[in-house]
């Protein structure tokens, strides 16, 4: 059996090929929608991928499940649990759609859907069974169920998708899904999620990318209640401290429902001359995309334009500061070659950001503006309506200036009737060091607010003598 782990350093993500190098046949278990990865995989063990699956509907990436089994004639597969509120829709016709018990078989290998409710109510983790070498599972693929110390969060239904206080049933699920499937496994089966360290579907992720059903048993934080049989403390710690859930989650959930989008084969990028960019910056028919870090930014940057830094985090921020489900206008990157275009291109299509066209290598001959910067020393003395703290609450809460309001980074855009409106005044923005105070700060600004950055963020303004954060 070949079974390798695809990480996305970027959402904090893995998905998973495995292949009976047998009859040389593959699945692909939740794949993002850039799929190459896999058809090169493919290609280099000589396979062919004839299934894809996901554990659940999930809601920080858009699934590639749709355009993989397309891409390849594979045979798709989802959950047929949960209950009508989460039923895939109608563009997942043709999909073997999957109770707990159903069995896929590739040659040797057989991948069986075990129902986990609780992160959501559809969820299915997969055991893995090497015929070749063993009669038993082996491998747990548990989704967004257990994590490398942690478990999903059960309150996404609330925070992302409008519902309301179904976290608790969520997390009474989840604690009989610990006890009647996940506890009921030999020590020995390996634990294998569908995210690390960095991600917003649990709030104490490890980074390791696996652990087993043993090692979790002893050690994990859920495991003394699972043992003492204390269903409402395994609640109230589970529930308590998560982080804040970005507002794109909940249009990953309803897209990942219905089904995404299939690009199929991308159009090739344009290079823009500043002519040809500054013209259509002028019919405002695009949107420039600053890819540079907050520090180069703070030396110039295109007036109106959208700060996603680098490649690493570009889906990341970049779900932050452009939602497709409004804004039409199609993206110019800035990169200096076609390659980190693509790139970046190649991030942004995770969650749901199909609309790049083109890209310009320099910001030579372009008209060039100064994002406003406040000092820390004088940011009592600095007029403003609002002292906004962009880091998610959790940190908020351990530590923050005096007299300032907390709504994360990626939610700002989504909740601008919480702030005063653009013409009351300046909003100062900050977060821990200025990566995210920058991405943020930039969505406002072209959302036709006056922003003014606190430089060097919360970090510059605590080394100060005498000043004293407030805690909650």
């Amino acid at each position: 059996m070949l079974l390798e782990r695809i990480y996305d350093e970027d959402l904090a993500q893995a998905s998973y090929f495995i292949g009976c190098q047998a009859k040389g046949e593959a699945i692909v278990v939740d794949p993002r929608r850039d799929i190459d990865v896999y058809l090169d995989l493919a290609e280099k063990n000589g396979m062919r991928i004839v299934a894809v699956t996901e554990t659940h509907i999930h809601a920080d990436y858009l699934s590639g499940t749709r355009e993989l089994a397309a891409r390849v004639s594979a045979q798709m597969y989802v959950s047929d649990e949960g209950g009508p509120d989460w039923t895939y829709g109608p563009d997942f016709d043709g999909a073997v759609r999957m109770k707990h018990g159903h069995r896929i078989r590739l040659g040797n290998i057989t991948v069986e859907a075990s129902h986990t409710p609780g992160h959501t109510p559809e969820h299915l983790s997969f055991l893995i069974t090497d015929g070749a070498q063993a009669s038993e599972p082996g491998f747990m693929l548990t989704g967004d169920f257990v994590f490398v110390g942690d478990l999903g969060r059960p309150d996404l239904l609330d925070e992302a998708a409008g519902f309301v206080d179904t976290r608790f049933q969520g997390a009474r699920d989840l604690f009989a899904s610990l006890r009647d499937r996940f506890l009921t496994l030999p020590d020995y089966v390996q634990v294998l999620p569908a995210h690390g360290s960095g991600s917003a579907c649990g709030k104490a992720l490890g980074a390791i990318a696996a652990s087993t059903v043993g090692y979790e048993r002893n050690f994990s934080w859920w495991g003394k209640y699972l043992g003492n049989g204390d269903e409402q403390g395994f609640i109230d710690e589970l529930l308590n401290g998560q982080p804040d859930a970005h507002a794109y989650f909940g249009r990953m959930k309803l897209e990942n429902r219905a089904g995404p989008t299939v690009i199929g084969a991308a159009p090739e990028l344009v290079e823009y001359s500043a002519d040809e960019l500054l013209a259509a910056l002028a019919d405002d028919g695009v949107i420039f995309v600053d890819t540079r870090h907050n520090s180069e930014v703070h030396t110039g940057t295109v007036k109106r334009s959208l700060n996603i830094p680098g490649v690493e985090k570009a889906a990341s921020y970049g779900a932050w500061v452009y939602d497709p489900a409004v804004e039409q206008r199609p993206l110019i990157l800035l990169a200096p070659s076609l390659q980190e275009a693509h790139e970046l291109r190649d991030h942004l299509v995770r969650i749901g950001i199909d609309s790049v066209r083109g890209y310009i290598t320099s910001l030579d001959g372009l008209d060039l503006v100064m994002p406003k910067l406040v000092q820390p020393e004088v940011l009592d003395s600095f007029e403003r309506v609002i002292l906004l703290d962009v880091r998610n609450r959790t940190e908020h809460d351990a530590g923050h200036l005096p007299g300032a309001k907390q709504l994360s980074g990626g939610c700002v855009l989504w909740n601008l009737d919480l702030l005063p409106a653009p013409e009351a005044g300046t909003i100062v923005t900050y977060c821990q060091s200025g990566v995210r105070n920058s991405v943020a700060a930039s969505a406002l600004r072209r959302a036709g607010y006056d922003v003014a950055e606190l430089d060097g963020s919360y970090a510059a303004w605590a080394a100060l003598p005498g000043n004293i954060p407030v805690a909650a």
